[in-house]
């Protein structure tokens, strides 16, 4: 280990946090995140242009999941001598073409291809986040720097969808991918001129990613993670039936509330950044906890749409809260390989929400929306139970640290 990994960016030493490079990933964050979502809103128009199934054109979000999984693990490994700064930058280059080449694409195949570069850029990106965060601001200021960023998420929870599906009547849904790709510019030209040279730290190899995996804290905060995302992937996917079928709630309606989903969840990133700066361990435990008694609450009263209505927002408050709780916790869980560390987050996040959604769909069929409510609800209250009992959130000492 070089003695130069546990140092802090020159900024961060000084106590003078980078802000605009902070806000210039969240631009990324944002674009990225929009462009994985679009799909969602545009699948039927997308699926008639191209004279494909609409199935098949959901492949488009799952290509883009499995690429974002498989880059989560490597991208560390194979960056392990580029500085930080040019592989962002790289991130962000690959959005801008993989939306123009979905705008473009004269064929299901090219609409693939495009769809695997961002995936490439979103778990690359995804994994980068948290340790380039730390060697931007001090190290009291990565809760509000982290909340700030997953913001960017929030934001595209609440426009992709509607927006995409508007746009996407009125203009066509080529050029709504043409509008996303100049968000990839727009992120690209920010961290050009606000990104600092970051030089590569830590060891980002393959082994690396087994070492720190087996560190002791690595195995039981993963182990929770996954049954947290599970349980909340598992409600989020069939929400849409839940409130059609059990609440009664007309297409219009579930929009709108599911519009207050994604303004809650952006208001909870925030206030899970203010929680973890007093207790990261109440935060991660209490969201959960939130979100579970949500789910649990809108199968008791079956069909009440307010209470449904609030509940939802609660839920999506609490959410919010998660990644910056989690991407915190790798921060302190292994400081020393935050890259490697954030891989590993991220693929729990893929794997669980393939989980959640493919558990949940077997749920479904089998008990319907109250089944899949009611068991997704009590998971996540009993993880927010184990994690009470068992996850260590304090800084790991330098004795720790491998």
């Amino acid at each position: 280990m070089t003695e130069t990994v546990n140092k802090p960016t020159a900024a961060a030493a000084q106590g003078a946090p980078a802000w605009w490079a902070v806000i210039s990933m969240t631009l990324g964050v944002f674009g990225l995140v929009t462009a994985e979502f679009l799909p969602v809103s545009l699948l039927t128009p997308m699926a008639d242009d191209l004279q494909i199934t609409e199935g098949l054109a959901g492949q488009a979000m799952s290509t883009t999941a499995i690429l974002a999984l498989i880059t989560s693990l490597l991208t560390a490994t194979v960056t392990r001598s580029i500085d930080r700064r040019y592989v962002l930058l790289g991130f962000s280059i690959l959005l801008t073409i993989s939306n123009i080449m979905v705008a473009t694409a004269p064929s299901f195949a090219v609409l693939l291809a495009g769809r695997v570069l961002l995936g490439i850029a979103l778990g690359g990106f995804w994994t980068m986040s948290a340790a380039t965060v730390m060697r931007l601001v001090p190290e009291k200021s990565i809760p509000r720097a982290l909340s700030i960023l997953f913001s960017g998420v929030s934001a595209a929870t609440i426009f992709a969808a509607p927006l995409g599906s508007y746009l996407g009547d009125v203009i066509g849904w080529r050029d709504v991918f043409l509008l996303a790709s100049l968000l990839g510019v727009l992120a690209l030209v920010v961290q050009f001129l606000t990104l600092p040279k970051m030089p590569p730290r830590g060891r980002a190899t393959l082994r690396t990613l087994v070492e720190v995996i087996s560190r002791p804290r690595m195995k039981f905060g993963l182990f929770s993670l996954v049954l947290i995302i599970t349980g909340h992937f598992a409600l989020f996917t069939y929400v849409r039936p839940f409130l059609e079928n059990i609440t009664g709630v007309a297409t219009a309606g579930v929009s709108g509330i599911l519009l207050g989903f994604g303004l809650a969840n952006f208001i909870g990133t925030y206030v899970g950044g203010a929680l973890v700066a007093r207790s990261l361990r109440m935060t991660i435990a209490l969201m959960p906890m939130v979100i579970g008694l949500a789910g649990i609450g809108m199968v008791s009263i079956q069909g009440a749409i307010v209470p449904t209505t609030v509940l939802v927002a609660i839920w999506g408050m609490a959410f919010g809260g998660v990644p910056v709780a989690w991407s915190t916790w790798i921060t302190r869980a292994v400081p020393d390989e935050a890259e490697s560390g954030g891989g590993l987050l991220v693929a729990g996040f893929q794997l669980a929400i393939a989980t959640g959604s493919g558990v949940g769909g077997l749920l479904f069929d089998a008990s319907g929306a109250l089944g899949v409510f009611t068991i997704a609800g009590m998971l996540l209250v009993g993880a927010s139970i184990i994690v009470t009992l068992g996850l260590r959130t304090a800084p790991v000492p330098a004795t720790e640290q491998a």
